[in-house]
């Protein structure tokens, strides 16, 4: 049994996990310029390449890591840093289990639903909101 609630370790993690994203658009930002989003598609790509990597880690590697590790490392740090890497995860696990249908349906409907989420709390606002 870990020593440590899996609750706190997600917490911790997820606390360190947004600083970290905090930093990296801060930094884009004040490098790049604020026209393109580059900080968000840096954290998206590289936190979804460190799920990949951890995923498969805890998967294939190694068999003695508690699941307050993975906890923490995965849905804490980077469930914080971005939560598009559990996205990634979720359809690449769909489409390694033989479901390319669904990996791809999910992948579309996590996007348009996602993307009108926005527009639609952005019009509600608007319309709710006097100028």
């Amino acid at each position: 049994m870990d020593p440590i609630p899996g609750y706190l370790a997600v917490f911790a993690g997820g606390g360190l996990g947004a600083a970290l994203r905090h930093t990296v658009n801060r930094a884009a930002a004040d490098l790049l310029g604020t026209t393109f989003p580059f900080g968000t598609l840096f954290v998206n790509v590289t936190g979804s390449l460190a799920m990949g990597l951890l995923a498969g880690w805890f998967a294939f590697r190694s068999a003695g890591s508690t699941q307050t590790l993975q906890l923490f490392l995965t849905t804490g740090i980077l469930g914080g840093f971005t939560t598009f890497s559990a996205f990634s995860l979720d359809m690449a696990v769909l489409w390694e289990r033989g479901h390319a249908d669904l990996a791809l349906g999910y992948a579309a409907l996590s996007v348009l639903a996602s993307l009108a989420g926005v527009f639609l709390g952005l019009w509600t606002i608007r319309v709710l909101t006097p100028a």
